[in-house]
């Protein structure tokens, strides 16, 4: 365990941070789930709702740096592209 101030405050933030970025991955992935249930189901209207939901989300994600900018891209990329592919 740490003794000096400094290190116990790095030990502390970096829970917080890991906390905190654990809990944005996850609403990330119930975000892309909700995608591919809708697409899973059918139903266009539903899929491009959630699409445009969980696109603010991962991009939200990305601008708070829990994701690299190409992750996000390919992430949103793959989204929409099976949200176009639907019949």
């Amino acid at each position: 365990m740490a003794n000096i101030k400094s290190a116990k405050k790095r030990i502390q933030v970096n829970r917080q941070r890991a906390d905190r970025n654990k809990s944005i991955k996850s609403g990330v992935k119930t975000a892309m789930k909700k995608v591919f249930a809708a697409i899973e189901s059918g139903d266009k209207a539903a899929a491009t709702a959630e699409l445009a939901a969980a696109t603010k989300t991962i991009e939200m994600a990305g601008s708070k740096g829990v994701y690299h900018k190409n992750n996000v891209a390919r992430k949103v990329s793959r989204l929409s592209k099976a949200v176009n592919e639907m019949a």
